[in-house]
């Protein structure tokens, strides 16, 4: 019988899923789904870790290298690539495996994360004016009109939240409220699919020794060139990618002039580990893994049991 499982393997960055996947793939007749936002651009190789050209050849993958670095790339049109990737490689018996660490779009596979909301430009720019005439707290006073009742728990001190909820409010004519209820009440993309979730981890003193070894040897091998080429292809045009942990810290380093590639180092390091510790926290609130496997204390074979696929 054809397996739809949707098999998810996430864990914190440099906890080692790259390896695990490929293996556990390679084991259980099934093909890669990246969910790793970093690894949607195209040139982004040496500082998001990015599968090398063996590892890709080992098994097929899809969501890496979608777009050049200096076009964005939305949650929606993840989730429509995705939707399609499900079904083409279900439709071939094979089984897929999603793996990556982007909290939110790991979470598409799971719970609505996008809503059917239409923003004409109009609304738009209205909102922008609010926002040049008197900024956040122009932009609140104004969603307080509309929503009288309150706004429950948006964060009204984020710009961007207070924005997103008024150019809804606008648009639909319907409280932060009903407009949360709304969404809420949406069918998931894959709701269709039975899923199993596994949690990747290592001793927090484990993966800090890891982190370091890759921060270096990045480094090592070439991310301040790589930088340096995808800065002339447009990395400034994209926000998201260039404000990603190994990319930020080496444009703040090559803007300063700076030579010596210990403090580079110690940057990266030191805004991973930050990384990794919110990650801790959204994987303890934010998903419920079917298992968590301590990597530290598996067999070398241990991939083949990361998932049962009877």
């Amino acid at each position: 019988m054809e397996d739809t499982t949707l098999y998810v393997l996430t864990g914190p960055t440099a906890v080692g899923k790259t390896e695990y996947s490929l293996r556990w793939a390679e084991q259980n007749n099934a093909e890669i789904l990246s969910c790793d936002s970093t690894l949607f651009y195209q040139g982004m190789d040496l500082g998001t870790a990015k599968p090398a050209a063996d590892e890709l050849a080992r098994v097929p993958h899809y969501g890496i290298n979608l777009v050049p670095v200096s076009e964005q790339y939305s949650i929606a049109s993840y989730i429509e690539y995705a939707q399609s990737i499900v079904k083409d490689v279900f439709s071939r018996g094979k089984r897929l495996l999603i793996t990556g660490g982007s909290g939110f779009y790991l979470k598409s596979f799971f719970e609505p994360v996008v809503d059917d909301v239409n923003i004409s430009d109009s609304v738009h720019y209205e909102v922008v004016a609010l926002d040049e005439q008197g900024g956040l707290t122009r932009m609140v006073e104004r969603l307080l009109e509309l929503n009288p009742e309150g706004v429950g728990e948006l964060d009204l001190k984020n710009p961007r939240r207070v924005a997103r909820a008024l150019e809804r409010c606008l648009s639909t004519g319907r409280s932060v409220s009903e407009l949360r209820n709304a969404f809420a009440s949406q069918q998931t993309p894959f709701d269709d699919y039975p899923k199993k979730l596994t949690l990747l981890t290592r001793p927090a003193d484990v993966l800090e020794k890891r982190i370091r070894l890759r921060a270096r040897g990045m480094i090592y091998i070439g991310l301040i060139d790589e930088v340096k080429r995808l800065l002339d292809q447009g990395l400034l045009d994209n926000p998201s990618a260039a404000s990603a942990i190994g990319y930020r810290e080496t444009i703040q380093w090559l803007r300063l002039g700076k030579t010596d590639r210990t403090a580079l180092e110690s940057a990266i390091v030191r805004n991973t580990l930050k990384l990794v510790k919110k990650q801790r926290t959204w994987f303890n609130t934010q998903i419920h893994p079917d298992q968590i496997i301590d990597l530290e204390e598996q067999e070398i074979d241990a991939p083949a049991g990361l998932f049962s696929c009877k």
